[in-house]
C-alpha cells in the first residue's frame, strides 16, 4: 500500500517531477500530462457517482467505483517506464480489462435504442457528467498517444493497453450517459444545420 505521510514534498518546485522508477521528468512530459488527465477523468467520475444513487443501477455503480480503482492503475501503469525487469512486480494494464469494459458496453447498449445522429451532452445532470467524464478520457487516451510517440512503447516507453482501456472507458461512458437519459425526453440528438 501507499502510504502518504507528507503531502508536500517541495521536490517539485523546479518544474520537474518523479516517476515511479524514481527518474525526474518536466512536468510538461506527455507522460506527466498524460496521468494528469487521467487524474482529472477520475475526479469528474467522482462527480457523477455523487449523483448516481437511485439513478444507475447498484451494479452499474459498483462499475463506475471499480472503474475508479482502476484508473489509479492506469496511473501507476503509466508512470513506471517500461523496463526490461522490475525489483517488484508492476501494476500493467492488462487485456483482460479492456475485454471486461467491452462486455459492459455491450450489455448496457443492447438496452438503448438506436442512434440515428449524434449525441448532444446533456440531458439530466447524471448524464451531462458522464459526458464530462467522457471527454476527458479521451483527451487523457490522446495524451497517452503522444506520450507514446514521444517514448515508444520499449523501453522507457509506455504500455499501450493504457491507451486502449482509455479507448474503451469512454466509450462505456458514453452508453452510461445514454442509458441515464434513456426516458426518452432529455437526450436531444444533432440536426445539422444544412438539413
Amino acid at each position: 500500500m501507499v502510504k502518504l505521510t507528507q503531502i508536500y514534498t517541495r521536490t517539485g518546485d523546479e518544474g520537474t517531477t518523479g516517476l515511479s522508477d524514481f527518474s525526474r521528468v518536466r512536468k510538461t512530459d506527455p507522460r506527466i500530462e498524460a496521468y494528469a488527465d487521467v487524474d482529472e477523468a477520475n475526479s469528474a467520475l467522482g462527480v457523477a457517482l455523487a449523483q448516481a444513487q437511485g439513478e444507475l443501477s447498484e451494479t452499474r455503480i459498483e462499475w463506475l467505483s471499480e472503474i475508479q480503482n482502476r484508473l489509479f492503475d492506469v496511473g501507476a501503469d503509466l508512470s513506471l517506464p517500461i523496463a526490461k525487469s522490475y525489483n517488484y512486480s508492476p501494476i500493467r494494464v492488462a487485456q483482460e480489462w479492456i475485454t471486461d469494459i467491452e462486455k459492459k458496453i455491450d450489455e448496457v447498449n443492447a438496452t438503448l435504442s438506436k442512434l440515428d445522429s449524434f449525441v448532444i451532452p446533456g440531458g439530466s445532470l447524471l448524464a451531462a457528467n458522464l459526458h464530462l467524464a467522457r471527454t476527458i478520457v479521451r483527451r487523457a487516451e490522446r495524451m497517452v498517444w503522444l506520450a507514446i510517440e514521444t517514448h515508444g512503447i520499449e523501453n522507457g516507453g509506455l504500455n499501450p493497453l493504457t491507451a486502449k482501456y482509455l479507448n474503451r472507458l469512454s466509450d462505456l461512458l458514453f452508453v452510461l450517459a445514454r442509458a441515464a437519459n434513456n426516458d426518452g425526453t432529455t437526450e436531444k440528438l444533432w440536426k445539422p444545420a444544412n438539413q
